[in-house]
This record gives C-alpha cells, sequence and structure tokens, in this order.
C-alpha cells in the first residue's frame, strides 16, 4: 500500500494548507471508511448519500492519523492534520494516478458488459505463475473503488490486474487516464445499462474509452466477434469465436466440472475448472494477455488450470440434501443469461435439471421484452422446472409456459422462501439447480439457504 508522508500526500494530490509541523507524518495507507481504519491511515471523506467529513472524528480515534477535507465544508476541525481540497474524490484520483506513476508495475485494465471479473481473476491465476501481481478486489471497480485499489499496491508488485466499471459515459476514459493501462481488454457489448445509454453503439463506445488513457506503446485486446467494437490505436488484437481473428477457439469439450479447449495459436489443450463456452472466451482474452506479458505457454496452461474464482459466477456448490446447485447470482444481462442457461442446458450426468431466474435490470424500455425472449429460448426438452422471481422474471414464465406441455413446471414467485420450499419439496441428489439474477435481487440468499 502506499506509504509516504503527509507531504508528499499534499504534493501527490496537488492539495494545498497543511500545517508544516505535520509535513514528515508518515501515511500508511488510504481508507474511505471510518469503520474499517487501520493505524496510520489517511481518511479521505467521500461525499455521497453521506456525507464523509461527518465521519472524520471517528476516523481519527479509529486510528487514522490525518485527513482530507473539501474547501466548501465549514469548520474543519483545528486538531488534527488536514490537507485541503476542492473535490476530495478529485484528490483521491490524482493521488492514486500519482502513485501508479511511481511505480514499477504494467498495468492490465479489463472492462467489458460481461466476463470482466472471469477474465481478470483468469489474468491474475496466470500470470501469478511468474510475476507479483495485484488485482482488484471484489467489485472495486469504479470511479472510487479503482483509485482504492491502485493505493492498495504494495512497492514490489509487478503487474496490476485493474477491472474498470461504469455506469456512464466519461467514466472508463477517467478510469483508463488514471491506471494509465500498457494492456486493455473489452471483453464483450452486451445490454447492461442499455437504461441509462440507450443503445449497443453508445455502451460500445463507453467501453472503448479504455484506449484513452492506454499508453501509446500499449496493446488493446478487442472481441473480434463484435463488429461495434472500432476504434483508431496502434496495435490491436482480436480474440473470438470466429476463425478472422487473431485468436480463437478450434474446439470446446463441456465436461461436468470443466471445460477443456483448444485455440489456433496452440497445440495444446488448455482446461479451466467451470462451465460454459462464454468462459472460454474469457480464457482466450487472457491467454493474450499472459502471451504479452510473456509468460510461457506450459505456465499459462498451468494458471488457467488453477484458478481460483470469485463468487457466484457459474459457482458449483453442493446442497446440504445432494443436489447440485450452480451459483451465477452476481449479475444478469440477456446476453450472460442466455449463456448462463445454454451452458446449463448441455449438462450431461444429472437426472433432472431446474431453472430459477430472477429480474434482469437496467434494461430499458425494452426490459419486458428481454425477459419474453429468455422464456422463448428455454428448451423443455433439456430444462424440467422454471422457477421464476420477481415481476419481471414473471415474463420469463409467462413465455415459457407456452412452450411447456405441462405448464405445471414453470412458476413465478416473488417470495424467495416459497421458492426454497418448493425446490426441497421436488429436488433429489441426481438433480441439478442453475439460480441466476441480476445483483439487486440477491438470489444468493436462496444458495445459502439451500446449501
Amino acid at each position: 500500500m502506499i506509504r509516504r508522508t503527509l507531504k508528499e500526500i499534499e504534493q501527490m494530490a496537488l492539495g494545498n494548507g497543511l500545517d508544516i509541523k505535520f509535513y514528515d507524518i508518515d501515511v500508511q495507507g488510504i481508507s474511505i471508511d471510518s469503520r474499517t481504519i487501520a493505524p496510520g491511515n489517511m481518511f479521505v471523506p467521500i461525499v455521497r448519500d453521506k456525507d464523509g467529513h461527518d465521519y472524520i472524528k471517528e476516523a481519527i480515534q479509529n486510528g487514522a492519523i490525518a485527513a482530507f477535507w473539501q474547501n466548501d465544508h465549514p469548520y474543519p476541525p483545528c486538531d488534527i492534520p488536514l490537507i485541503f481540497f476542492d473535490d476530495c474524490l478529485i484528490a483521491l484520483q490524482l493521488l492514486a494516478k500519482s502513485y501508479r506513476n511511481q511505480l514499477s508495475i504494467k498495468v492490465v485494465a479489463i472492462t467489458g458488459s460481461n466476463g470482466k471479473t472471469t477474465t481478470k481473476d483468469m489474468v491474475t491465476s496466470i500470470l501469478e505463475t511468474t510475476y507479483r501481481v495485484h488485482k482488484t478486489k471484489g467489485n472495486l471497480n469504479s470511479q472510487i473503488g479503482l483509485p482504492l485499489t491502485l493505493l492498495e499496491i504494495q512497492e514490489h508488485t509487478e503487474v496490476a490486474v485493474l477491472e474498470m466499471g461504469m455506469s456512464e459515459r466519461g467514466q472508463i476514459e477517467r478510469l483508463s487516464q488514471i491506471a494509465e493501462p500498457d494492456i486493455a481488454v473489452i471483453t464483450m457489448i452486451g445490454l447492461s445499462h442499455l437504461g441509462s445509454l440507450g443503445s449497443r453503439e453508445e455502451i460500445a463506445a463507453a467501453k472503448l474509452e479504455i484506449s484513452k488513457g492506454l499508453k501509446s506503446n500499449g496493446v488493446l485486446i478487442l472481441n473480434g466477434d463484435e463488429p461495434l467494437l472500432k476504434v483508431d490505436f496502434n496495435r490491436i488484437i482480436h480474440f473470438g469465436a470466429n476463425d478472422s481473428n487473431d485468436y480463437f477457439v478450434n474446439s470446446i469439450k463441456q465436461e461436468p466440472e470443466k471445460t477443456l479447449f483448444l485455440t489456433n495459436q496452440s497445440t495444446k489443450q488448455y482446461c479451466i475448472p467451470m462451465i460454459g463456452k462464454h468462459n472460454v472466451l474469457n480464457a482466450l482474452a487472457s491467454i493474450v494477455v499472459s502471451e504479452q506479458l510473456l509468460v510461457s505457454e506450459e505456465l499459462i496452461k498451468r494458471g488457467l488450470e488453477e484458478l481460483k474464482m470469485t463468487g457466484m459466477r457459474m459457482e458449483q456448490v453442493k446442497s446440504k440434501d445432494g443436489f447440485t446447485l450452480i451459483n451465477d447470482a452476481w449479475n444478469a444481462s440477456p446476453v450472460s443469461m442466455i449463456a448462463a442457461i445454454e451452458t446449463f442446458e448441455a449438462l450431461v450426468g444429472y437426472s433432472r435439471k431446474f431453472l430459477i431466474l430472477g429480474d434482469m435490470l437496467e434494461l430499458g424500455d425494452r426490459e419486458k421484452d428481454f425477459h419474453k425472449e429468455i422464456g422463448q429460448m428455454i428448451d423443455p426438452s433439456k430444462i424440467d422446472y422454471v422457477f421464476t422471481i420477481g415481476d419481471l422474471g414473471k415474463e420469463i414464465a409467462v413465455e415459457a409456459k407456452k412452450k411447456f406441455k405441462d405448464d405445471s413446471r414453470v412458476k413465478a414467485f416473488q417470495d424467495k422462501n416459497a421458492v426454497t420450499q418448493e425446490i426441497r419439496s421436488l429436488a433429489s441428489p441426481q438433480d441439478v439447480i442453475l439460480v441466476k439474477g441480476s445483483r439487486g435481487m440477491k438470489l444468493e440468499e436462496i444458495v445459502l439457504e439451500l446449501s
């Protein structure tokens, strides 16, 4: 993590007003949460739903040695070290950018409508066979989260793998300018944020902003199956399913708990300990990144095989009653929902298959149509039961019922407890259940209740 004197922090973040008697105090790490302050931290009060300035005294009591202060807030405390700024969020970002430029690291930045976290985990698993790596924890991929991630990097780190998220235009550009990546990846363009951005073209344009801070000698790695991903840059490598890409997949073999695949660039068979053809493309992007950083083919293969995924992404869990749960409840969009269902339908080795599907959020005016399309694509010959949760999920059930001869196999619920009770009454040890919905639906609660 960042370790600098208060005077150095003031200079790096372009602040002012620090009392000279505090110049040489050493800062060890940055925090925006007064509850989790560690001794020696600098506290940065961010103005959000709650105003961080209201918690500065608590932060100091819990171990912070100094704080930022935003100039539009009156009555700054005079008994603690303060550095003054017009905007504490911008100051945090400037500090992170300055710290990144003081480190001798390579930065890999990853964005996309789906697959960001999976690709981040895959890239990290491979690179850790060769380098000292720091990666984005959880979902710290925002205007606040990414700077905090950068400021957590240890001085001896060799590669940082950063996830970049956004909700509107301009945000990815800002993150890219802060991180100044050497390698940037766009996994794919889907329909997430359609409600706020209005079209897939606008979503693609927002994701392509990742090139704005990319170093001039850097590499931009794009999903070449997506025609909207067009941009001028010195070095671009395309990956995807189509054989027109620089890197493409020759064959895929799906097994119950792993996926095997071959690429056009190697005679070796790769293996990932997870299911889903869409995850093969994430792995392919990870291979491209790793080769750019000169990781050997053998170590790439080993890194993928030893992959440890962030939870709730096609995560297989054994229930206390013996049946298998596939927890893909981290988030959902039409593209990821279709990919998960198609992967689930192709699974072999189970007696019956149950779908538990929740609302897909942030889809704009066509949200009902997208849910209806999910219901229409479910194959009754491959799925035994369809249970939905939520008002939008009900649209899935309405369409699915039209395809199932026995419509008692399709039910719409509003209550998660009712779904768990239904599953307990029906499921047997040889069955498998896919749970998927948007983050706001918190469908992992069903998995926790059943496991």
